[in-house]
C-alpha cells in the first residue's frame, strides 16, 4: 500500500517547518515557504488566512505530533530507548541537512515576540515541550522513577537536547550530541535504579 501525496497544505505546512528550522520564525517569510513548498502563494492565503502565525503555529503543532509519535512509540521500549530515539531523530535532521537545520518548535521559542502579546506559535511551542516532557516523565514514573524527579529529568531531557542541536550547528559537529547522550542516559539509568 501506497502513502498519499501530502496535499497542498501539508506540504506548505512541512514546508515551513523546514524553513523556520533552518533560519528562524522572522526570517521566514509566506512568500518563500509557498516557493520552498512548490505551492501557488494564493493557496497560501487561502489555507492560512491569519497569515504567517497561523502558518508557523500549525508547523510548530506538526513537529511536535512528528516527535511525539516517534517518542510514544520508542518509549514502549523504556526510557532509555526513548531518550536514544529522540536523540536519534535531531541527529537525523543535523547530519541530513549538513548542520543547517535545527528544531523549528526551539526556533519559535526564541523568537521576541510582539509587546504585550503571546503569538499562537508560541504558545504552540510551550505546548509542543510540555507533551514531549510529559511523555518522558511517563515513562521514567512507569520504570519507578518519583513523579517530582520524573518531571525534573523529563525537563532536562527535553532541555539539553534542544540546547544540543543548536550547538551541533554552530559547531557544525555531532560531538554536543553524543557527549550529551552519554549524560543523559547515565542520568535515565540512574534514577531508575534507585
Amino acid at each position: 500500500m501506497t502513502k498519499p501525496s501530502p496535499t497542498a497544505r501539508e506540504r506548505i505546512v512541512a514546508g515551513a517547518a523546514d524553513m523556520i528550522s533552518r533560519r528562524g520564525l522572522n526570517a521566514t517569510s509566506i512568500r518563500e515557504t509557498a516557493k520552498h513548498a512548490r505551492a501557488p502563494l494564493g493557496s497560501t492565503y487561502h489555507y492560512f488566512p491569519e497569515g504567517k502565525q497561523q502558518l508557523a503555529t500549525e508547523a510548530v503543532r506538526l513537529t511536535g505530533a512528528w516527535a511525539a509519535r516517534s517518542l510514544r512509540k520508542e518509549l514502549e521500549a523504556g526510557p532509555v530507548a526513548g531518550l536514544r530515539a529522540f536523540l536519534d531523530l535531531w541527529r537525523g535532521i543535523v547530519v541530513n541537512s549538513d548542520f543547517r537545520a535545527g528544531c523549528p518548535v526551539l526556533a519559535v521559542s526564541i523568537e521576541e515576540p510582539p509587546a504585550d502579546e503571546t503569538p499562537t506559535a508560541l504558545a504552540a511551542a510551550a505546548d509542543v515541550f510540555e507533551e514531549w516532557e510529559g511523555l518522558l516523565a511517563g515513562s521514567l514514573r512507569e520504570h519507578g522513577v518519583e513523579p517530582e524527579q520524573a518531571a525534573q529529568l523529563a525537563t532536562l531531557v527535553v532541555a539539553a537536547v534542544e540546547g544540543t542541536v543548536a550547538m551541533c550547528r554552530a559547531k557544525r559537529s555531532t560531538q554536543p550530541l553524543d557527549h550529551t547522550a552519554a549524560q543523559l542516559q547515565a542520568l535515565i539509568v540512574g534514577a531508575i535504579r534507585d
